[in-house]
Formats: structure tokens, sequence, C-alpha cells
């Protein structure tokens, strides 16, 4: 008995010590971001930040607005999560509830192999295959734009939400779909008046994780979204994002300037943007369980 309870006890104190080192690790990445960015803050200052031109290597004078890296990170997440939600939701419906055995065992593996495939490959598949059938569809002079950049944005998102949804969607009760069948509702009716309701807290999570990919990629949205620091809200413009910019200046630029602490800077609203994104997520996922 004293030993059940010893044991009971290790295991307690490992787990409380892995929970309480992500939330020791979370903070330090806030205190260093914040160390390094600081100094931006008292000079030039953060008014500094809300320009709208960012060009932080000229012999006029150094620009460091984050606004055209902030609506390009916007557009192109926004535009991501439009074409992947409802394909990756549908996806996972299909998988989980239509789809005979033999069709999930096709399907579940080619989608986890498309998660792991590295961003890099994306960005060439991209560069040789989206961009010219993008400005070839549309007649523009080049396919190097926030369209381009959200459509494979949307790739790299979509076995998030269809592997995390298809899970969810499937540990849904039988009890819940029989009932609903055995009061004669078809088996269509029963998906999306019965499942996915029961699952959306799961389905919810799902796209927000997804979301959170789109918002951190770096290296496919570097080398298809043309790279253009300016404010538009069209998808056929280049853009440039948040992340592009850190991953392109962060190595030539000289260390402790003005230019280096506004990258930090930049971190820090990326990270911000993150923190609130799950924090909305957790706050949609604890309505629906409680509904």
């Amino acid at each position: 008995m004293q030993k059940s309870l010893l044991r009971d006890k290790i295991v307690r104190l490992i787990l409380q010590s892995a929970a309480s080192m992500s939330i020791l690790i979370v903070i330090l990445i806030f205190v260093f971001l914040g160390k390094e960015g600081f100094s931006f803050l008292l000079d030039p200052g953060i008014s500094e930040l809300f320009g709208t031109k960012w060009n932080p290597v000229s012999f006029d004078k150094e620009l460091f607005g984050i606004i055209p890296l902030f609506t390009g990170s916007l557009l192109a997440t926004v535009l991501a999560t439009i074409f992947a939600v409802p394909v990756g939701v549908v996806a996972a419906v299909y998988i989980a509830e239509v789809a005979s055995p033999a069709e999930r065992e096709i399907f579940k593996p080619f989608i986890e192999l498309l998660a792991g495939i590295p961003s890099v490959v994306v960005g060439f598949f991209g560069l040789i295959v989206v961009a010219p059938f993008v400005k070839n569809l549309f007649g523009l002079s080049s396919g190097l734009n926030a369209l381009t950049g959200s459509l494979l944005l949307a790739l790299m998102a979509i076995p998030t939400i269809v592997s995390i949804s298809e899970d969810a969607i499937r540990s849904v009760p039988q009890a819940y779909k029989s009932a609903s069948l055995s009061l004669g509702a078809t088996k269509l009716q029963t998906i999306w008046k019965v499942t996915v309701p029961a699952s959306l807290s799961g389905i919810v999570a799902a796209v927000m994780l997804g979301i959170g990919r789109v918002i951190g990629e770096t290296m496919t949205v570097m080398m298809v979204t043309g790279n253009a620091a300016v404010i538009t809200t069209s998808p056929f413009a280049s853009v440039r994002t948040m992340t592009a910019t850190i991953a392109a200046e962060m190595g030539e630029v000289p260390f402790g300037s003005h230019h280096y602490a506004a990258l930090f800077c930049i971190g820090i609203v990326l990270l911000l943007m993150t923190f609130g994104l799950n924090m909305i997520a957790q706050r949609v996922m604890r309505k629906y369980r409680m509904g």
C-alpha cells in the first residue's frame, strides 16, 4: 500500500513538472523576445512600428512600419483558411462516416504523408506548378502573389484539419447515430445534424491548429508570395508576411541595431497572435462543450 502511494506521488510529481516546464518555456520565450525587442520601444519608439512602410535599409531614413507585413500575413491566413476549412472538414466527414474501410486505409496514410512534406518542397511545387497555373488562369503578370501563397498554405493546413477532425468525428458515441437513424433521419441528415455538431469542439480545435500552422509558416510564403512589403487586400498582389521577413533578414542584420530589435518586435506580434488564437479556440471549445 505504501509503495503504491509512493508510486502515485512520483508519477504525479513527474506530470506536474512536465506541465510546469511547458509553462516555463513559454514564459522564457516571451522574456527573451521582450529583452531583445525592448530597446526598439525606447529608441526609435513604438510609434515607428505602426508605420505603413517597411524599409529597414536606407541611406535616407530607415522605416520599420510592420503594417504592410501584418496585412500580408492576415491576407494570406484568411485566404488559406477559406480554402482549407471546408475541404478539410468535408474530407474528414467522408473518411470517418462515408468511406469504406478499404478507402480509409488508403486515404489516411496519404493525408499523414502530406502533413510530413517539408515546407521547402511545397514551396518548390508552388514555384514550378501553382504559380504558373495561377498566372495563366487569371492573366497576371506574375504568379507570385497572395493567392498562390494561400493555396499552398491551405494545402499544408488541410492534413492537420482532416486528421484531428476525423478523430473527433469517430469519437462520437454510436448511440447518438443509432438514435437519429431510428427516428427516421437519413444517414446524411444524421451526419450533419447529429455527428458533426457533437464533434464540433474537436473540429474547432483542428481548425485552430491548422490556422496556427498557416500563421507560423515561413519557407513556403517566402518563396511564392512575391515578398513585396505593401498594404493590399487583393489576392493577386504580391505580399510579404511577418515570418518571411524575419527569415529573410535576421541572418544579415547587425546585432543590436534598430533593425535587429524591430525583427524581434515582429516576433512578439506573431507570438501574441498565436496566443490570442489559442485563447479564442479555448473559449469556443468550452462554449460548445457546455452547450
